[in-house]
């Protein structure tokens, strides 16, 4: 009699222990067997955004920048390498300036113990330097001031574009002179959160015209991986 088949095709099924030689005749009778309907695995991309595997060429994220690693499983629009790609080009030429934080976050006042806080977080595990008010400016300094050294010694500026953010730039706030000083170079990358761009566009024309990332579309987490990857620069020592 032959041996059993089970070490080459598994009895995961009646009938394929049905058609074993040596286990079809433990089955009279009574069933000594056992097998079990394989569960199906979901498909998952985009990293840790946990959207099914159609979901980027759905929302036409099927691009790589040139930037990033062949290994990754973030895809972009060709907007967002549109958008991307000048500050990247920033992120390379001051990577070799000593002690510069790779982005500096603009938002709202209201907003430093939320939202703020939450991409603050997010950036920071992915190990990305940031200058954040809560965090970096001393008490019984100037706001103003140490915000303009904030500015000069980051890479590039990240701007949290949320309601209240709205709000501070239409009362000529704090926010609205980060974004002036953001808004004359090429360093500027939105993230609209819990508002939209058409808001944004009511309130400052020139901010809206820069497309960004929108937490909308991508979860803050997939955005934070996206700014890992824009920051990341190898740098080659030369012998």
């Amino acid at each position: 009699m032959s041996g059993c088949t089970a070490p080459v095709y598994g009895h995961r099924t009646a009938s394929a222990a049905a058609n074993c030689p040596v286990c079809r005749y433990k089955s009279r009778g009574r069933r000594t067997y056992s097998y079990f309907e394989p569960t199906p695995i979901p498909s998952f991309s985009g990293g840790s955004s946990g959207r099914s595997g159609n979901y980027n060429s759905s929302k036409g994220r099927t691009k790589k920048p040139s930037w990033s690693n062949s290994n990754s499983s973030i895809y972009y629009t060709p907007a967002e390498i549109k958008t991307l790609t000048p500050a990247r080009k920033i992120v390379e030429e001051r990577t070799k300036k000593p002690d510069l934080r790779d982005v500096f976050l603009c938002h709202a006042w209201d907003d430093r113990k939320h939202s703020a806080k939450d991409l603050y977080d997010l950036l920071v595990s992915k190990n990305i330097s940031v200058w954040f008010s809560e965090k970096d400016v001393p008490l019984g300094t100037s706001l103003l001031r140490e915000i303009d050294k904030g500015l000069a010694k980051s890479k590039i500026g990240i701007v949290l574009v949320t309601p209240k953010f709205l709000e501070r730039i239409e009362n000529s706030g704090i926010a609205d002179k980060e974004l002036s000083a953001l808004l004359a170079t090429d360093q500027l990358v939105p993230i609209v959160h819990d508002t939209t761009y058409e808001e944004l566009r009511d309130v400052s024309p020139l901010l809206a015209s820069r497309s960004g990332l929108d937490t909308s579309e991508e979860t803050m987490e997939v955005i934070s991986n996206k700014f890992a990857e824009l920051v990341a620069v190898e740098l080659v020592t030369q012998f």
